[in-house]
């Protein structure tokens, strides 16, 4: 019994502040004078009620399982990439453009390819700070922020200037139809990306696990002078780290863009990026944790708009309630002594 407790620890751990999240979240709700009972049944329900929420739920997770996975690949190397928003947009970016001027191909080469450069204009958008923290020291926290608001603002001037589609909104014409990712029911825009998500979540798996570079980039985050003592170069296990987290946060705009929205519009997120790393860190950084965590992220971001409307509950709440879930998880000692006693 005890063995099998230590196996699941991290799991229990973070169901445990998962659970006083909500708990601390029902006192709140009640001080505000509102009914905890109908707000939680309206999340509840709007996540999960109907074949068309949870379709929703999914829609919202996809993003989170990509931006989510960008962070803890950067955290296998000792790294904190916050930077997955611009990585993200850069993805988009590339991807929509790609479909465009290519759109005469199949659809067979048109969807990988697409899906590819918007990887490869993420990697890129990683390779950067990942690059000046192996060559100059500077810290990935500063450079990945500063490379957020460069990776959005570049996006948004190229549109602008180049792409831009007649009309007032800032967007580009539509990629044509077949660069989208088939929809798995119709009119839910729930698309096939989900089991692109999937299919990197097993790819990441795999990696981290039965690879000498996956091994080398835990190495260099679990101790790197113990990793330069044994041969590995941490410099170049660090760049690596940051062009894999910023491919992977680039298939979150890549599929946006292809099973969503379609075209490239400015500003299309609500903060996926920021979110992925909340995604992680309840995750504890496991391929398989994040793609829990995301799941509950959606339900919680689809969840709360029918709380508001319905229930009446500020959206505001749930945002406490989200915070109040990477408080806690962050927090293990608290969580420690609360399940002692």
């Amino acid at each position: 019994m005890i063995k099998i407790l230590k196996k699941y620890e991290d799991a229990i751990y973070s169901l445990a502040a998962i659970l006083l999240a909500f708990l601390v979240g029902a006192v709140l709700i009640q001080l505000s004078g509102f009914s905890v009972i109908k707000a939680y049944t309206a999340l509840f329900d709007g996540a999960f009620g109907s074949v068309f929420n949870l379709t929703q739920t999914f829609m919202n997770t996809i993003p989170l399982i990509f931006t989510g996975l960008a962070v803890a690949i950067g955290f296998k190397s000792g790294l904190f990439n916050i930077g997955g928003e611009g990585q993200m947009y850069l993805g988009a970016f590339a991807t929509a453009i790609t479909a465009i001027y290519l759109g005469f191909l199949p659809g067979y080469i048109l969807i990988p390819l697409a899906l590819i450069m918007g990887g490869f204009a993420g990697s890129a958008w990683g390779f950067l700070p990942g690059y000046l923290k192996a060559k100059t020291g500077a810290h990935e926290v500063v450079t990945t922020i500063m490379m957020n608001y460069i990776g959005i603002l570049a996006t948004s001037y190229l549109l602008l200037k180049y792409f831009k589609e007649e009309g007032p909104i800032p967007q580009t014409v539509l990629i044509p139809e077949s660069a989208r990712l088939p929809e798995l029911i119709e009119y839910s825009r729930l698309t096939w990306a989900i089991f692109i998500a999937v299919f990197v979540i097993i790819i990441i798996d795999i990696f981290f696990k039965h690879t000498k570079l996956g091994y080398e980039i835990q190495t260099v985050g679990e101790n790197r002078s113990a990793a330069e003592y044994a041969g590995i170069n941490s410099n170049k296990m660090m760049v690596f780290s940051m062009m894999i987290s910023g491919f992977v946060a680039g298939l979150a705009g890549s599929t946006i863009v292809m099973g969503v929205l379609h075209r490239f519009i400015t500003n299309f997120s609500p903060g996926y990026g920021f979110t992925g790393i909340a995604v992680a860190v309840l995750g504890k950084n496991k391929p398989w944790g994040v793609f829990f965590a995301a799941i509950l992220f959606g339900a919680l971001q689809t969840g709360g708009i029918t709380m508001q409307l319905f229930a009446k509950i500020p959206m505001d709440l749930m945002v406490v309630i989200q915070g109040l879930v990477i408080l806690f998880v962050a927090a293990p000692i608290l969580i420690k002594k609360l399940l002692r006693k």
